[in-house]
């Protein structure tokens, strides 16, 4: 144990043992502990400092706003601010280390697990660097049925230090009227982005 966290912590005791004596003098019955705010104080932390998210984490107070694809078939919603880009017929919004993807194709019938597992799941294999398929599976997603694949990949080498980050990644398919609509969300493996990307997937609607 620290000098530091010596002091801190008799300074804690010594708060407890003061208010134990003050609820003794006054017949109170029970005792309190310091609060983690008080505790966070001694220890030189700022209980009023803006939220510090791990790298590939979203905030939560991130801002979605509508999407209508170039299309215009379907709209999902994406975290205002990232930036846009246009890769081969596929819409992408990228912000640090993640993604949302979106693009269309034509197709004859729905997607279903048998087909996914089939015909995309090789040819995100083969596409990808260092694939680890996890499940496909069917999911309801704004009131209706879509496939998802999830799976780990190997992200593009940084730039800089040609580092290379491992993703974990969420492709949804959606289909109707022979269109098959394809939102693919992906950040580093272990972020805690479950909740938006529930959001995101919830919120595609056909046009």
């Amino acid at each position: 144990m620290t000098m530091t966290t010596r002091r801190l912590t008799a300074a804690i005791l010594a708060a407890g043992l003061a208010l134990g004596t003050a609820a003794c003098g006054t017949g109170a019955t029970s005792t309190s502990a310091p609060s983690a705010t008080t505790a966070a104080s001694a220890a030189g932390v700022d209980p009023n400092a803006p939220e510090v998210n791990p790298p590939g984490d979203i905030p939560d107070d991130q801002v979605f706003v509508d999407h209508v694809d170039d299309t215009g078939g379907f709209t999902v919603q994406v975290p205002e601010g990232w930036a846009r880009s246009e890769v081969d017929g596929t819409t992408i919004f990228t912000d640090k280390l993640n993604s949302v993807a979106m693009n269309s194709v034509d197709a004859a019938s729905a997607p279903t697990i048998a087909t996914a597992t089939a015909d995309e799941v090789p040819a995100i294999e083969a596409g990808e660097s260092n694939v680890e398929i996890q499940d496909v599976t069917e999911v309801q997603r704004g009131g209706q049925t879509a496939v998802v694949v999830t799976y780990l990949r190997d992200g593009t080498p940084d730039e800089v230090r040609g580092k290379t980050v491992r993703e974990a990644v969420e492709r949804y398919e959606f289909f109707q009227d022979g269109t098959e609509a394809i939102v693919t969300l992906s950040g580093p493996d272990g972020a805690d982005n479950v909740d938006p990307w529930k959001l995101v997937s919830d919120s595609f609607t056909w046009a």
